[in-house]
């Protein structure tokens, strides 16, 4: 198996469409995590994640392609991390922007190679106020190179 060079994708944009946490979802998640319910108005955080992933501009198959990567080889989510800058909303549109901000390749003993890619993805309001930011990183596992 020969390895791909590592694709330069840093800055590809991500920027993709608005997401809209609806009561019921909302309700969804919460049962589903066994939580109790969040104050009136207020969505259960983990919406950070779901809003991002749904909504970026880039289906999780076009990401994987866009770092030569086949999603059917088996992605892995790394890390994520989240800040906010305020409580996320039910009933609250947030458009989702961000951008590949790299990808780096690493030796590992139990995968061979890997590529990490990273990204970061936004929720912002309509007029531009950001509601919160993620970072997230995916593993990419290349396999062993049979060049070496």
């Amino acid at each position: 198996m020969s390895i791909p060079s590592l694709p330069d994708v840093a800055g590809v944009s991500l920027n993709g469409t608005t997401y809209t946490i609806s009561p019921e979802d909302n309700r969804a998640i919460l049962a589903s995590l066994g939580a109790p319910p969040m104050p009136e108005g207020r969505a259960h955080p983990v919406f950070y994640y779901i809003a991002t992933q749904v909504g970026m501009g880039l289906p999780v198959a076009e990401l994987c392609a866009a770092c030569s990567f086949d999603v059917e080889d088996g992605p892995m989510m790394g890390t994520s991390s989240a800040s906010f800058f305020q409580p996320l909303l039910v009933g609250r549109e947030y458009r989702i922007r961000g951008a590949i901000n790299g990808i780096v390749r690493k030796p590992s003993r139990k995968l061979g190679i890997m590529d990490i890619v990273e990204y970061t993805l936004h929720l912002d309001l309509a007029d531009g106020t950001r509601a919160c930011s993620t970072t997230n990183t995916w593993i990419l596992p290349r396999g062993h190179d049979d060049a070496h």
